[in-house]
This record gives C-alpha cells, structure tokens and sequence, in this order.
C-alpha cells in the first residue's frame, strides 16, 4: 500500500490552488509503492500525481530527485515532469508533508516481463544514463558497499531465523565484495531501482520510466546489473538468458559497456543481490505485522545471489557481440 498520510478535499483544493492544473475535480490514492503517499488527481485541466514524501525520505535530497527529473525531460527522456507553482517552486507542504504534482504518464508496467520488454527497458536506462551528463546536483549512494557491512549488522543475529546458515554465507560474500569491488568505472546519475514496475509501456513500446527516490551517483553499469536482477530472472529463481540478452542489447545499442564494465558486472551483479537482499532482510526482520510498509521475500535475493557469485564472466548474463564493448564509455 502507498497511502500512508491522508489528505482532505478542502485541503487538497487549497494545495492545488497555488498551481496552474485547473479545479479540482477527484482524486484517489494509488496502491502501489513502499516509500511515498500517491495520489492520483483529476482537475478540469487533466490528470496529475500528487506524491507526499514519507518519513523514510529525506527532505534534503528532494531538490535532487525533483531537479533530476526536470534535467531529463528536457533531455528527451520520457519520465514524469515536476509541475511548478506560480512561485516557481516545484515543492510545498500538504498534510505536515513535502509534497510534489507530477506530470501523469500514460502507460502501465509489465506484471510478466518478455524479451521484448527487456530490450526497451535497457534501451531506455541507457539513455537515461546519457540524458544525465551535465546534471550539476550530485547525490552518493547511501546503499552501495561501503553501507552494506552496517546496514547487514542490524540483522545478522536474526538472520538465520530465515534460513540456516544464511548469516555465514551473507558474512562470506561481504567479504568478496569488499576485498574485490571496482573502481574506476565510468559513473553518473543512475535510477538505482529500475523495477518492471517503474517502467511503463504502451503495448510493447515503452512510454516512460517512474520513481527516481532512490536515483544517486555511483557506476552507471552498476545500474546495469540491477536491471539484471530485476528483469531476467524467472519467479522459480531460474535466470532467463534470453532476456538477458535483450536487455544487455537494448542497452548497448545506445551507450556500449567499456572493457572494464564488462570484466566488473559478475561483481556489480553480485554487490546488486546483496544490496537488495540486506534491506528486504531487515525490512523482514523488523517490520511489525500489519505495518504499512510492504515486506518481501529476502530469499529470492539469496537465490539471486547464489548465481551471480558462480558466474565468471559476463557472457553468461547474455553479452554477446563485441559489438557491445568499446575501449572508453561515457
């Protein structure tokens, strides 16, 4: 569920009333989600997204993602676009919360993800890695590999109440990760949560990408190999070459991987399973039922994690052309 804070009709109409979107007209909450409060809002003008930053956001780094997503549009990405008040401000306050109007994309994500999928999805981050170039706010990866050693020591005690001997292995993978994690790499903005969910699609064309609270800086192949895990893995854990391979040409069509990416994406695609792995483990472990926020399976990031720690290149994640590969990347 995404509506954590509830917003009134009399005070919505005034919030919306220091923009230029028309009368308001309906609205209902959108259910999908684990950070934010969306709503969905209909004015006499067309239809918006009115999201209001949780808790779990941090104030400071909404100048980030509501600039972020401005730079992009008007670098040819299909992505929301933050409405701006007629004071210019493109964000206020409605319920005790920040709180945004977002453009409306049209579309809907893919619930069973095919090839096809893959391969505009990869087409899609590519260019958004692209688009990025010139973007003057920079935001760290509070969740790369310098995090994860903290963030798995609040769960590591409990952690083999969700299976035996996950503690050591978790404890054991820190460790390559740590010992071997590159550096180097081309970076830049990266979306960092490139879910099926916060892509949508008309048909098989793909109309625009959502949700960029988790987008920072760090290794733009980094993104790569997040996507991996998201996209091309089959729900009885089992990885899909095929998609593999669309969403590694998708994306290659547009911004081809530097010989040292593809020698670090094993390891990339690795530091991702584990990435998601800690906070869904911890989300698992500490989240009361009947909370809000919505707790998922860690184990299916294990499983993720297992394969990614026997793959010993990247021709096994589907790279297949050389074609794919230059000597220097953007």
């Amino acid at each position: 569920m995404a509506v954590y804070t509830d917003v009134s009709e009399t005070d919505l109409q005034t919030f919306i009333a220091d923009y230029d979107i028309g009368a308001l007209l309906s609205y209902k909450g959108i259910a999908e989600g684990v950070e934010n409060s969306n709503f969905l809002i209909h004015t006499s003008q067309g239809n918006f997204i009115l999201t209001l930053y949780e808790k779990r956001v941090n104030p400071d780094d909404l100048p980030f993602f509501l600039g972020l997503m401005d730079h992009l549009a008007g670098n040819g990405l299909s992505c929301p676009l933050p409405i701006r008040r007629r004071d210019g401000e493109t964000l206020g306050t409605l319920a005790g919360r920040p709180a945004a109007i977002i453009s409306f994309l049209e579309g809907m994500w893919p619930r069973k993800p095919a090839a096809v999928h893959c391969r505009e999805t990869g087409r899609a981050l590519a260019a958004m890695h692209v688009a990025g170039k010139g973007f003057d706010i920079t935001r760290p990866n509070a969740l790369s590999v310098d995090a994860w050693r903290p963030l798995w020591e609040k769960s590591a005690s409990r952690a083999d109440e969700v299976e035996e001997g996950l503690a050591a292995e978790i404890t054991q993978a820190l460790d390559e990760l740590e010992a071997g994690w590159p550096k180097g790499l081309p970076e830049g903005v990266i979306h960092a949560d490139m879910f099926p969910d916060n892509v949508f699609f008309i048909g098989d064309e793909l109309s625009g990408i959502i949700d960029f609270y988790f987008a920072c800086d760090d290794f733009l192949a980094y993104d790569l190999a997040i996507c991996i895990n998201a996209w091309c893995f089959e729900p009885d854990g089992s990885y899909n070459l095929t998609k593999g391979m669309a969403l590694i040409d998708g994306y290659s069509e547009v911004r081809p991987l530097s010989e040292a990416e593809v020698a670090a994406l094993p390891m990339l695609a690795t530091g991702a399973a584990i990435r998601f792995l800690l906070t869904r483990l911890y989300d698992w472990l500490t989240t009361p039922e009947g909370a809000l926020v919505v707790k998922k399976d860690p184990r299916e990031y294990l499983r993720k994690l297992r394969f990614h720690r026997a793959v010993d290149n990247a021709s096994e994640y589907g790279l297949r052309r050389a074609a794919h590969i230059q000597d220097t990347a953007i």
